[in-house]
Formats: structure tokens, sequence, C-alpha cells
């Protein structure tokens, strides 16, 4: 991984300027955005990204091993493992509906970071596909892909988070535009946006034209960055507030077995992202904490681990309820599924009977996105604690989405003079793209 501060910047300008006699940083710049990659980049059009809040143990879902036994202090999976439509790869028992389909999916087994005590900055890591600075605030991978793509129509937002907003999903110096759209549930579109019953519409053309004039004036007096930009924002949320967006919350107009086939409240989650998609927004995040499960989500300490099965039975509805709609609307060539976590969790079990964290060789899944999908990607070692065959980093990972979307990896941003690389110089996982 490569941390491109402005003194390597400018030492790797300064040498390929003397080594090519031409007085231009705009060569060293393209030089560093080069793709050096030989296969095509994907076609896919949009993101879903499943947030699994907690760090999910890779060997009770996706990479399972021999069992243990949590009573015992015995090493090993939590849950039986079944076959799939793949021959050479099983996953829990609690994942039978994704096991029929797994040929839709990808399944990286080996991805691997070194942050491992620390919830938020692996979510950040996760997020950004760097570790936390003092100096510079990364944006996160759905902000990037928002600056990169935008939205799909001028009616959605690039960038929508169902879940509880924080900076490591945020735009950093991307800046607002980058930002995203927030909500917590699946009953009502974001606060905000739906105007008052007693505002008739024109009543809001009023408001719309004497804001308009105002906004007008201050701008003769006073110009910043930080004036556009709520401008822009100001200018979005009031296209957002129309029906166009707005409509993509009604899911009771949805059928009711479809609804019932993404399960409870987080499958509507699902649901409702690939409504959004339809209508045009480019990246959705989507959180499965759901603490009132098991009192601790993902993060399967102590007790938290009894009741894991009910969030991974949860997990498999939604997700294959998610692939086979977006499959019968000719969309899942169009649209990536991610399914992650910050980090993984061990083999051993701790004194209450639940796992500690594990950040060396955890499971990400992809679905979808027009990849040369059915592979199970890297090798871990007998219980999971290992990378044997095939680490994936993230920035690797974060690569591997980017280019799924036709995006240069190494393509510069700025923070202000500083050049910085959309990912930390990840290189795709080739297997995927031919």
């Amino acid at each position: 991984m490569v941390d491109l501060t402005r003194r390597h910047f400018l030492t790797t300008s300064a040498s390929a300027v003397a080594a090519s006699s031409v007085p231009s940083l705009v060569s060293a710049e393209e030089e560093l955005e080069r793709m050096p990659w030989s296969f095509p980049a994907g076609k896919a059009e949009h993101v879903i990204m499943f947030w699994l809040g907690g760090g999910a143990c890779q060997i009770d879902t996706w990479d399972p091993k021999k069992l243990g036994d949590a009573k015992a202090r015995k090493p090993g999976s939590y849950y039986p493992a079944i076959d799939t439509a793949l021959p050479d790869t099983q996953v829990c028992e609690h994942l039978p509906r994704c096991a029929k389909i797994l040929d839709r999916f990808n399944i990286l087994r080996t991805v691997t970071h070194s942050v491992i005590d620390e919830h938020a900055a692996a979510t950040n890591m996760m997020h950004t596909g760097r570790m936390t600075t003092g100096t510079i605030t990364y944006p996160s991978i759905g902000s990037s892909v928002a600056y990169h793509r935008g939205a799909a129509s001028e009616f959605a937002p690039p960038y929508v988070l169902i879940g509880y907003p924080n900076v490591t999903r945020g735009p950093g110096f991307l800046g607002a535009k980058a930002g995203f759209v927030y909500l917590t549930e699946t009953s009502e579109g974001p606060a905000g946006f739906s105007r008052g019953k007693d505002i008739s519409e024109r009543r809001q053309q009023r408001r719309q034209q004497l804001l308009a004039k105002i906004r007008q004036e201050f701008s003769s007096r006073e110009q910043s960055a930080m004036i556009d930009q709520y401008d822009q924002t100001i200018e979005q949320a009031l296209r957002l507030a129309g029906p166009d967006f707005m409509s993509a919350f009604e899911l009771k107009k949805e059928s009711g077995d479809l609804r019932n086939s993404y399960g409870g409240e987080f499958g509507q989650r699902c649901l409702l992202a690939r409504r959004l998609v339809e209508r045009g927004t480019r990246f959705v995040e989507v959180s499965h904490n759901l603490n009132f499960i098991n009192g601790a989500g993902w993060d399967t300490h102590n007790d938290g681990q009894l009741k894991q099965h009910i969030l991974i039975q949860e997990l498999d509805s939604a997700l294959s309820a998610l692939v086979l709609d977006l499959e019968s609307r000719r969309m899942l060539d169009k649209t990536l599924i991610v399914v992650s976590t910050e980090f993984g969790r061990p083999a051993g079990f701790d004194g209450g009977g639940g796992r500690g964290h594990h950040s060396r060789g955890f499971s990400v899944v992809l679905a979808g996105g027009g990849l040369n999908n059915g592979k199970t990607i890297g090798v871990t070692d007998e219980l999971g604690m290992k990378v044997v065959e095939r680490p994936v980093s993230v920035p690797d990972l974060h690569a591997t989405i980017h280019y799924a979307l036709g995006i240069n990896p190494r393509k510069l941003l700025f923070d202000g003079d500083r050049p910085v690389p959309t990912t930390d110089m990840g290189t795709p996982l080739e297997e995927l793209f031919i």
C-alpha cells in the first residue's frame, strides 16, 4: 500500500521530470493514474452494500471449518456446513437460500487488515480503505463512488445510507456533494424531505421563489466553496422532495409475497435499496446491526453467540431475495452487491462462550455486478485463522469494487493541492473480470 503524501508526490514528479526532461507535472500525474491491467473494467451501474456491523464470524457463515464446542472451549465452527451450488464450496447451515444460488456470488475468504481491537478504526478501514490519520479525512467508498459516477438520475441522490450516520461513511475531503442521504426506518423517507401537510404546491412554489431571490442576493455579495456546496445541497433536497424519489418508500406497492420473501425490517431495507437503485441511486449501504435480536448484533462476545443464527438467517433471506429480485428484473448484472464487515472472529471461544475479534483472514461476499461469478477466492487454514492462499487487502477489495463500476482505482483526487489516489493503490482481483 502507498500513502501518497505531498512530499512523495513532489519527489515522484521531480524524478519523472528529470528522467523525461519534460518540465510538466501533468505527465507525472498521468503516470500515477495509469492502470497497469490488461483485463477490461466492469460495466456495473450501482452498488448495494450490506454492512454487518460488529464483526461477522467467517467460520460461522461463509468459510465453515470443523465443528467446535463453546462449552468445552474447543475451537471451531458453531454450526454444521452444507453444500452449495458450487461443487467445492460449503457455507453455514443457516445460509440455505444463498447456498442454492451461490453461482451468482463470489466469496472472498482471505480479506485481511491489521486493525483488531477497535471497532471504529476497523470500520473506518473497511469504508475508506485506509488507516485513520490526523492530517486528512478520507472519503468512504460510498462517497467515492458518488463522486466519480454521480446519480443515474437527477431525481435521485447518488448515495443513500440506510442506518445511522457517522464520519466513517462520509465524504471526507470530497465535500458535501459526495455526502449521503440517510434514514433509519423504511416506513418513511429521509427526515425533512416531505413538506408539511398544510403546505400546498402553490405555497411551496412561493417559498422556493423567495429562497432563490435571497440566495441570489447573498451570492452577489459573498462567494465561497462552502456557499456553493450549500446551494447545491438545497437544490438537490428540493428535487428529492418530489414524487419521483419519494415514491421509492412506498413499499406497500410491492406484492405481499415479494415483501415476505425479503423478511423483516432488515429485509425491507434491502427491498428499499432495490427501489432506490431503480430510481437512479448509485450507492446504497444497508446496515444490519439490529442489536435488539441478540443484544450484541454481529459483535458476538459472550451470550451474543447464542442467537447469532437469527442474524445469519435474516441475512440469508434478505440477500437471496435481493439477488433473485434483481435477476428477475434484469438488474443483477448492473448491480454489484457487497456483504462486508469490519473484521471476523477467531475460532476459539471466550469465557462467556462467544468470540473475540480477528482481522487476519475473514470473508467478504460479492454478488452480481456483471462479474465472473461463482468463484471462491482465497484459502484459510483449518480453523480460519491464517491466510494460506491469495490474501486480499482492503485496497484490493476497494479497487475491485471501483473497477467493477468502470472507475479507475488510481484516479487522483485532491484534498486542496494534495493528490490522493481513489484507492490506496489497490489492484482489482483479475479472476473476477476475465
